[in-house]
């Protein structure tokens, strides 16, 4: 019998999940990665005793992590663990209110009565549609090819269809969110959720809306480690399952002939196989893998998602106020994203994301300190490239949490260091910097997302965040999954 090859180009999420289910179902799988390490945006930065994930830190619906380990046949506990988070998010308003995404639909629709005044009842109403959706439409979305027509041919469908309103199509989130929600934090609140995939809620369409079912139905969790350990748990699956990795070995084309896929060149050497996954951002495979300038362009005819600039700082006090994920919110949410996507330049009083991983677990920074990865949205592109205006969003970032948590914290900073949108396309290849591939920012965003095959290269598959169904760990997950059924078994 002989071993079919498959070749997966980089080792993100969305490529190691799919190396593991191409070695289960019988392949002899070999990453390529340009990097020292896996994970993609999911990194580890230490420094003077503190140790900050470098790109993602929100873990939503671990049964896309668990699932891989049930098909490889091995226990989950041998690798990975993690644990509920008892608030999902800490909310903060410039007018004092602060409010507590608790776990519990109840207590957070409690809170948001207490502290805002929002009714109760419309909150749990809000959440059992957006489970709804999510589960009769959200799931047809992001687990099947939408490039297919036996997707589109099933029963479901019309199931489906039931659980959609105009509010869903025809609304921008915001409108969407102002037709159920009275007050002007709760709004506020649930438009953040267009961030999750670098979108601007007042121009993403209301079916975001089921977004906040991953997380205040289904659960935030914390992995014990912190993010990195999902790559690593990843990794050490796949190494155990017989897949080869290439470690600083970036890949200088794919091999492709009468519309076959033939492998790929990589350090001046050949490497055949009749499968390759490209984990790379979808752009940069057409333009330097491929050698197609005319289909990269085609991408790019797609609005970027916003990026981010991120700090890394250790603290070196304790601040009891801010739990594990922190949101301080800018006074206008409607003129930041105006500044980000329309006007394409840093709102100078953003909202501040915070996580502090210290928070859940010790050994994450020195005793009686905290690490804090500070997140704040900005265009994707060279906005951020001149260092005056980084100087500029910093001190108002420092200005912000000054004035919100009452305290100097450029006094207690004692280590920093900085993430642009230029240093996250250098280190992961994602074109722009751009978080998420695309953004949402249209109701057709989602059937005009690269798919995850061509029809020009048979054998040619494409996964992670910058192809269907989108960026984020679970999407990233979701798009192996769908890589997986269209890979046939080998032989």
């Amino acid at each position: 019998m002989t071993t079919r090859n498959a070749i997966v180009i980089g080792s993100g999420v969305g490529g190691l999940s799919t190396a593991i289910r191409l070695a289960v179902k019988g392949y002899a799988v070999t990453v390529f990665e340009k990097n020292g390490r896996p994970g993609g945006k999911l990194g580890l930065l230490e420094r003077d005793g503190y140790r900050f994930d470098t790109g993602p830190s929100l873990f939503t619906q671990p049964a896309n992590i668990e699932e891989l380990f049930r098909l490889a046949g091995k226990p989950t506990a041998d690798y990975f663990s993690y644990r509920r988070v008892d608030i999902a998010c800490r909310y903060f308003y410039e007018d004092g209110k602060r409010i507590d995404a608790h776990a519990r639909p109840e207590d957070f629709a409690r809170e948001l009565a207490e502290v805002a005044g929002e009714d109760p009842q419309a909150v749990l109403q809000y959440l059992r549609e957006s489970a709804e959706v999510y589960e009769h439409v959200g799931r047809i979305f992001l687990e099947h090819p939408l490039r297919k027509a036996s997707t589109w041919l099933h029963p479901r469908i019309l199931r489906a269809l039931r659980h959609v309103g105009p509010g869903h199509l025809l609304s921008t989130l915001d409108g969407f969110n102002r037709a159920r929600l009275r007050t002007p934090e709760a709004v506020q609140l649930f438009n953040r959720y267009a961030t999750y995939n670098g979108s601007d809620p007042f121009q993403a369409p209301g079916m975001l809306s089921l977004i906040p079912h991953l997380e205040q139905n289904e659960g935030t969790f914390y992995p014990t480690g912190g993010m990195v350990s999902i790559p690593d748990a990843l990794h050490s699956l796949a190494r155990d399952l017989g897949v080869d990795f290439r470690f600083h070995t970036p890949v200088d084309r794919i091999l492709h002939r009468n519309g076959r896929v033939q492998g790929l060149q990589a350090g001046g050497e050949a490497h055949e196989a009749d499968t390759v996954v490209s984990n790379m951002d979808v752009y940069y495979t057409w333009r330097d893998l491929l050698q197609d300038p005319r289909r990269a362009a085609r991408v790019l005819r797609r609005e970027r998602s916003s990026s981010a600039l991120i700090f890394y700082w250790g603290v070196g006090r304790a601040f009891p106020q801010l739990h594990l994920h922190n949101i301080l919110f800018s006074r206008d949410y409607a003129a930041e994203f105006n500044h980000i996507f329309r006007l394409r330049k840093p709102y100078p009083d953003p909202t501040v994301y915070i996580n502090i991983t210290a928070k859940m677990e010790e050994g994450q920074a020195p005793p009686g300190k905290e690490n804090w990865f500070v997140m704040v949205n900005v265009p994707a592109g060279d906005v951020m490239s001149d260092q005056a205006a980084r100087a500029t969003l910093r001190t108002a970032v420092l200005h912000k949490l000054g004035r919100m948590l009452g305290t100097d914290l450029e006094a207690h900073l004692e280590t920093e260091d900085i993430l642009t949108p230029q240093g996250i396309e250098a280190d992961t290849h994602s074109f722009m910097g751009s978080l998420y591939g695309t953004s949402s920012n249209s109701r057709w965003a989602a059937f005009l997302r690269h798919a995850n095959s061509t029809s020009g290269i048979r054998g040619l598959y494409f996964t992670g965040g910058s192809v269907h169904p989108g960026g984020g760990i679970p999407l990233c997950l979701k798009s192996a999954r769908i890589v997986d059924g269209m890979v046939p078994p080998a032989p």
